[in-house]
């Protein structure tokens, strides 16, 4: 089975001791699936559009998982603009001719990492992870996607050690194979 992960530094595993140790490595280990992930550090959803997609058409995958959006968040781009050209990626996903299965994943709740700071602080921050979700979860559950908010999962741990990576704003191990447990079930529940 082809599984192709799409997104930014938090599908690539950014943060993580190794490769393997991000979720979508876990999440294909546990399919026994052939795993892309073209993901990349930084990338926004147009940086998606323009890089990460044409594997859709070249792989023709089975399952596709799409976390996609901090980076529009924290470049300042409006969430309309973020709708639009997130609706260009959940519509590439339906227009292939064999539509894979789709898990969209939310942005993690990331307000209380030490680098939030950075981009406004923890209210600000907060505030605009849910408005860039709520715009998320409406697109997927429009196409009948199916929705997966790893918001709990990514504060479950906070403290614990390997939670946070050194740079303080990506998850440690720990914390991507807690969202692993999450995304688990519905991708379970998804391929049956």
């Amino acid at each position: 089975m082809k599984y192709l992960a799409l997104g930014d530094s938090y599908t690539i595993g950014t943060g993580a001791s190794d490769e393997s140790r991000s979720w979508p490595s876990i999440i294909a280990r546990r399919l026994n699936a052939e795993l892309t992930n073209p993901a990349v550090n930084g990338y926004t959803t147009l940086d998606l559009i323009r890089d990460e997609l044409p594997y859709l058409e070249r792989l023709r995958p089975e399952l596709v998982s799409i976390l996609i959006g901090v980076n529009d968040l924290v470049q300042g781009r409006p969430p309309d603009q973020y709708q639009d050209s997130l609706s260009r990626i959940y519509d590439a996903v339906l227009d292939l001719e064999t539509p894979p299965r789709v898990a969209a994943i939310s942005i993690p709740t990331w307000s209380y990492v030490p680098a939030a700071a950075d981009f406004g602080g923890k209210d600000r921050v907060a505030t605009l992870t849910d408005v860039f979700n709520a715009v998320a979860e409406r697109e997927a559950r429009m196409r009948n996607f199916t929705w997966v908010d790893i918001g709990e999962a990514s504060t479950s741990g906070i403290g614990s050690a390997g939670w946070i990576a050194s740079d303080d704003l990506h998850p440690g191990d720990a914390q991507y194979a807690a969202w692993a447990e999450v995304i688990w079930p519905a991708v379970s529940a998804l391929m049956r």
